[in-house]
């Protein structure tokens, strides 16, 4: 035998080692409550210090998981991480969804700023945050888009007045997820007004109890909503809370976007172990021929499952591709991902509302938990504009991935 072909074989049994450890673990730690399909919104922990656990059981979760540092599998161990390959979070990955097991924490300081601070961050800053952002202790809101500056991000005009040790800011942000139960922001300001429009834009982190920082929430067409407008009238920002260069935080910004656009791109995902079909037999019936009893929605709901699978497909071989470190994938497929992922999930709740048919329009309720598809439906809408348009997208693509004249 070859040394490469031993060295592949011995990976092989290292990895194999580690996924019946993993699941011998899993299957010991994970509480049965924890192994029930989410069934909304509430049923996600995102942590913070101000959490508030639906159960015993997710409590207890989350600090199983983080104490082993599973929350975030691959980063390093020193800042709170598993310290695993990306080879065993694929596995462990693996034996999550094997065991049906829920994520312990939902975070954009996993999802987002935490990939930032591991490329960006100084020593220090990492060795602050991200054990934290690991374990759940801080929550994270982003503090991106502005009235005047959403898809023209770099139009931004929330100002940072440097007076040495530290920085005075004042503006306004909108479309701030979660802004009212957060704990900490990572936010884009203006430290030079002089400069052209991608410059002169720092990325600075402050704490949402800070003296000048406010929201308010903004209702949406859904009747419930993550989003908040945020404030800011002369916030005292600490200097050593800068990351990165001065005046380069665009830098930054673009990396920690192509990660939110991944993230987004999971919504095109199954949210639900089952498919559409199934969900759609159960509502409809089948006819004689043991077929979805309405062909227009069975061919709808066909091509949707034929797209689905299709999108895992592409997903999958994305994933492979950034994994394998050798430069084969554009930082602008993220656009590809994000747009087809909010597309998916759009046209998913479309036909949810359509083969549930007058009992997908109830709002209130216990038997449609509130009017969970209705809502879920509406909220999609927001799917297409958040984490940068499908306008947007598509022009990135056009112009990065097809080159395309005048684009």
């Amino acid at each position: 035998m070859s040394s490469e072909r031993a060295s592949a074989s011995a990976d092989t049994a290292d990895l194999e080692a580690f996924r019946q450890e993993a699941r011998a673990w899993l299957e010991a730690n994970c509480p049965p409550e924890m192994r029930i399909p989410v069934r909304n919104e509430d049923d996600y922990c995102w942590g913070g210090r101000k959490a508030q656990f639906q159960a015993e059981a997710q409590r207890l979760w989350l600090q199983r998981m983080g104490a082993r540092g599973w929350t975030v599998p691959t980063w390093p161990s020193e800042y709170g991480g598993g310290g695993l390959s990306k080879a065993q979070g694929k596995v462990l990955q693996e034996e999550m969804t094997r065991l049906g097991c829920r994520p312990a924490l939902w975070s954009f300081g996993i999802w987002m700023l935490g990939p930032a601070l591991l490329r960006y961050g100084n020593e220090a800053q990492k060795k602050e945050h991200l054990p934290k952002i690991a374990r759940g202790e801080i929550r994270w809101c982003q503090g991106y888009s502005e009235p005047n500056a959403g898809s023209d991000l770099a139009s931004l005009g929330t100002r940072a007045e440097d007076k040495g040790d530290h920085f005075v800011v004042n503006g306004q942000k909108v479309w701030t997820s979660y802004a009212d139960k957060a704990d900490w922001i990572f936010c884009l300001v203006r430290t030079d007004t002089s400069a052209p429009k991608h410059q002169g834009i720092s990325f600075v982190l402050f704490d949402m109890t800070t003296p000048g920082v406010s929201t308010r929430p903004i209702l949406l067409i859904s009747g419930k909503s993550p989003f908040c407008e945020t404030f800011f009238d002369n916030v005292m920002v600490p200097a050593k809370n800068l990351v990165g260069e001065k005046n380069k935080g665009w830098e930054v910004a673009k990396y920690l976007l192509a990660h939110e656009r991944d993230m987004i791109s999971g919504l095109g995902d199954r949210a639900s172990k089952k498919g559409l079909g199934q969900m759609a037999a159960e509502a409809i019936g089948l006819d004689g021929a043991g077929r979805l009893d309405d062909p227009g929605l069975r061919a709808k709901i066909a091509q949707f499952e034929v797209d689905e699978a299709a999108f895992a497909a592409l997903a999958a071989r994305a994933s492979a591709l950034a994994r394998s470190g050798q430069g084969a994938l554009d930082p602008a497929f993220s656009s590809v991902l994000k747009y087809y992922g909010a597309e998916l999930n759009k046209r998913r709740l479309e036909l949810r509302m359509s083969l549930e048919g007058a009992d997908a329009l109830e709002w209130e309720g216990r038997r449609s938990a509130d009017g969970a598809v209705a809502r879920a439906w509406l909220r999609t809408k927001a799917n297409s504009i958040e984490g940068g348009t499908s306008e947007v997208q598509l022009n990135i693509i056009s112009k990065r991935l097809l080159n395309l004249p005048g684009a």
